[in-house]
């Protein structure tokens, strides 16, 4: 389960499953996203998730013309070993200004959902089956003897937010985006897809240049 704690943790695609966007949202005051020096930042304690997914996401914006870095190289990993007040936050805001830094992307699972599905052989559809009692008892009788009739799966809620923190508060959220990751097996494939997912946003919104 921890392998899977945060998008990145989460990340993974099989056939079966999905990243889908579900919403999103554009500070109207900001035509093109361009930032001088950019953080990439994936919550989770897996290590090497975080770095797949910083990694990939950074590449995507370097690619684009945008100076990014991974959180590695601008945060000491002891400052997530505990929870932090929010003038330690602050803080460590100031200290990336400091550095240069005047914009984050920031990823974070926000909600995990068990769900349970017949599996696909025994689905059909059309609602012609339920007029009438023989098709519909045939449609559903392996309920009675077929142990894996439902298959159990999760559905990760992922939102990436991106900051403009050398501006007001108030105008800092500059873009943010919610997904919904299904039943994700393998890592580095879900992380290519998500990445993917959320750059192609940016570009629909023209936040970011295509290539």
């Amino acid at each position: 389960m921890k392998k899977i704690v945060f998008i990145l943790g989460i990340l993974a695609l099989t056939a079966c499953s999905s990243t889908r966007l579900v919403d999103s949202w554009k500070n109207k005051e900001i035509a093109v996203f361009r930032p001088q020096k950019l953080l990439v930042i994936g919550m989770t304690e897996n290590l090497t998730a975080r770095k797949i997914f910083e990694e990939k996401l950074k590449e995507q914006f370097i690619n684009r013309g945008i100076n990014a870095y991974e959180s590695s190289m601008a945060l000491d990993q002891s400052f997530t070993a505990s929870k932090r007040s929010e003038e330690d936050i602050e803080m460590m805001k100031e200290e990336l200004l400091q550095q240069g830094f005047d914009a984050i992307v920031i990823t974070a699972v926000v909600g995990i959902d068990d769900k349970t599905i017949r599996r696909s052989g025994h689905y059909t559809f059309g609602y012609n089956w339920w007029y009438r009692f023989g098709p519909y008892f045939y449609r559903f009788q392996d309920i009675y003897y077929t142990p894996d009739y439902y298959e159990d799966y999760k559905v990760f809620h992922i939102e990436t937010s991106i900051y403009n923190i050398s501006s007001d508060e108030d105008e800092s959220l500059v873009w943010v985006g919610t997904f919904n990751i299904v039943d994700p097996v393998n890592i580095t494939s879900t992380v290519n897809d998500y990445v993917a997912r959320i750059i192609g946003q940016l570009e629909r919104e023209n936040l970011i240049e295509k290539l």
